[in-house]
This record gives C-alpha cells, sequence and structure tokens, in this order.
C-alpha cells in the first residue's frame, strides 16, 4: 500500500534530474553523464556548444527556447529531439527557467515605468488579449507553466506562509506598518512569507520580510523613506522607486516571494520581493499562491479579492482536497464579522469538520505567529 504513492515523488524527481537550466548544468551533464538523451534544456543559449551538439546523442531530448547555430538546431531535430527556438519580438521568455527578481522586471526604470520589461508585457498582453489570437494565448500558458515549474523548485522543503490583503493600504498608515511588521516576525520565524506580489498589504509584508535580517529600526527608516510616495498613484516609477532606494540603501535582505499578476495590470509587483512569480492568468496566480501556502495563509483587512481568497482557501480545506487542512487566521474582528461578515460563514461551513481547529480570527496583527502555532502552521 505505501509502494504506490512513491513513485510519482520519485518519477517528479527524476523529471527535474533531467532539466538543464544553466549553461553550468549544461557542461555538467555533458561531462559527467556524456549524453543529452531524454533531458529537457530551457533557455539556455548554447551558441557557443555546437560541437557538444553535434557530438552527443539528443535522442528524447526538448529544447525549449534555446539560440544555437541553424546547423546544431537541424542536426538534433533530425537525430530525434525536439527544438522549440526562442520566439523573437517577445518583451518576456515563455520558456523561462527561473522566477523574476525586481531588478529584472524593473529594468530601464530610469526611462519610466512604461520602458520596463514589466509594462511592455502588460501592454503585449493586453494587445494579443484583445484580438484573440490562439497563437498567443499559447505563450501565456507556457510562459505560466513555467513559472510554476521554476517556483515549485525555488520553495521546495520551505514553510511558507501566505500573506493576503487588499493593494489600496498606503505606505505610511499603521496598517501598512502593522503587515510590515508581521511579515518581519514571521521571517525571523522561520517562515517563507508569499504574497500576491502587488502593492498594500501585499508590499509592507514583503517589506518586513525583507527587514527581517536587519535591526529594527531599519524597517522604521524605511517606513518613513516609503511614506513620501504612498501610492502607486499617480506614478508607478516614483512608487517603485522609493523602493528600490530602500534596498539600494540596506541591501542583501530577507528572501521572500511575490505572485503578482498581469492580469490586473493596474497594480505593479512590488520591490521587496526576491523572487516574483508573475503570471498573465490570474485563476492560476491565485490557486498556486494558495496552494503552496502550506504552513497556513493569513488574511489581513481587504475588499472583494481578499474575500475571494478566503473562501478559495476554505474550499480545500473543507474538502480535504490538499490533505490534511492548513491554517487559516483573520485579522481584524470588526472588518471579518461586520464590515464584510465572511468570518460567520467560515465558521458555519467549518463546524463538525477537521478544518474547524484549523481556523482563527484575531484582532490585532502581533497576535498572528502565537495563532500560527496554536493552529499548527
Amino acid at each position: 500500500m505505501t509502494s504506490t504513492p512513491a513513485q510519482p515523488a520519485q518519477s517528479h524527481h527524476a523529471s527535474h534530474d533531467r532539466e538543464i537550466e544553466t549553461l553550468a548544468e549544461f557542461d555538467e551533464v555533458v561531462s559527467v553523464r556524456g549524453t543529452l538523451a531524454h533531458h529537457r534544456v530551457q533557455a539556455v543559449d548554447l551558441t557557443a556548444r555546437t560541437s557538444a551538439l553535434l557530438s552527443l546523442d539528443p535522442t528524447g531530448a526538448v529544447f525549449l527556447g534555446c539560440p544555437m547555430d541553424p546547423e546544431a538546431a537541424a542536426l538534433v531535430r533530425a537525430a530525434g529531439a525536439l527544438v522549440f527556438p526562442p520566439v523573437p519580438g517577445l518583451p518576456f521568455d515563455p520558456y523561462r527557467a527561473h522566477v523574476y527578481s525586481p531588478d529584472e522586471l524593473y529594468a530601464g526604470l530610469d526611462a519610466g515605468y512604461e520602458a520596463t520589461p514589466d509594462a511592455q508585457s502588460y501592454a503585449w498582453f493586453q494587445r494579443t488579449r484583445a484580438d484573440g489570437d490562439v497563437f498567443a494565448s499559447m505563450l501565456r500558458a507556457i510562459h505560466d507553466d513555467a513559472v510554476s515549474d521554476a517556483l515549485d523548485e525555488l520553495l521546495t522543503g520551505a514553510r511558507v506562509v501566505g500573506v493576503m490583503g487588499g493593494h489600496a493600504m498606503a505606505r505610511g498608515t499603521g496598517a501598512y506598518a502593522g503587515a510590515a511588521r508581521l511579515g518581519r516576525e514571521l521571517t525571523r520565524t522561520g517562515y517563507t512569507v508569499a504574497t500576491g506580489g502587488g502593492p498594500g498589504a501585499m508590499e509592507a509584508a514583503n517589506l518586513g520580510a525583507y527587514a527581517a535580517p536587519f535591526e529594527d529600526g531599519m524597517l522604521d527608516e524605511a517606513l518613513l523613506h516609503l511614506g513620501t510616495v504612498a501610492s502607486f498613484t499617480p506614478s508607478i516609477a516614483d512608487w517603485a522607486r522609493a523602493a528600490l532606494e530602500v534596498r539600494a540603501r540596506r541591501p542583501g535582505g530577507g528572501a521572500s516571494v511575490g505572485i503578482p499578476t498581469w492580469f490586473y495590470g493596474h497594480e505593479p509587483p512590488n520591490a521587496f520581493a526576491a523572487h516574483l512569480a508573475k503570471y498573465f492568468a490570474n485563476a492560476t496566480r491565485e490557486d498556486g499562491l494558495l496552494a503552496r501556502s502550506n504552513a497556513g495563509v493569513v488574511f489581513l483587512p481587504g475588499a472583494a479579492g481578499t474575500v475571494q481568497e478566503v473562501f478559495d482557501n476554505a474550499t480545500p480545506n473543507y474538502y480535504e482536497s490538499r490533505g490534511e487542512p492548513t491554517p487559516m487566521v483573520l485579522v481584524d474582528r470588526d472588518h471579518w464579522t461586520r464590515r464584510l461578515p465572511a468570518w460567520p460563514l467560515l465558521t458555519a461551513l467549518a463546524e463538525g469538520r477537521s478544518m474547524e481547529a484549523r481556523i482563527a480570527l484575531v484582532d490585532r496583527i502581533d497576535e498572528v505567529p502565537e495563532a500560527l502555532k496554536r493552529l499548527g502552521g
């Protein structure tokens, strides 16, 4: 009975063992294994590796977006490999092997936000979504699957706590400072903080994670500086620059994850998440963020999007479709019982089920770490 579930795990590990995502990994495979058969080479520039490509067995190999000499591409294809060439003219790589960094998405910001890969990818998304081009929709799907694969590799073995909350939470407010202190405390406790990767509460939690390795005063200084540009409107560039300045003053902060989306193009990614898994499909992004929050999810006050996330997370906990229910902590009793009364419905759903022991409502952000611990996070 126990051997059956072990097989997929072994197969999954073997599959990743055949993935080549850097030139150094390619050279190691060539040197140690002496074959490319059945490997998957992902977004690696192989133009300087023609001799290796021509001398090794490529049977069953797949090359995803790998620049290579045309002669080498033709020969490995003839020898039994599949070659998916790079797609010209795109502001993103659909075959990318790694999640994004803030510096990557905000490259060229000095020339204005519109010059960045983030803005250009959103503009491409808007154009292609409007014309319904099946090739563009295929590229978006390939990109999002590649990002999911990279995110899974990044989070292997991590205890992830998702922090959900609205994008409207402004810098310079007590609520923003509280969310930042929460991100700092969770990171110092050993959790990996994951957010929706955008502004507001999401940025605050990622900021707190970034501040975790420093003395407490660093966060206070950062909050003061960020408060001079309270919102990403009217200028995304000014908003992003303020965050990048904080990072430049105090490099080497704590790592956290942001999972934003180009579906909401008006919500730029925040610069404090070291790892940004940005998607085109919001549904894939939402489900992926919640599914990867294996140590629990914290819900700060928010509007429709946060309410949706509460019940998107409650559903698999209710049915136990992902296994044992994970902790859910809602913050601000007045918000969740009076203004947007999600808590009464959540408790009604949970009554008599395993998830009943995994939900909590707290008044203050500083109660969250203890609540997560009590719920088994």
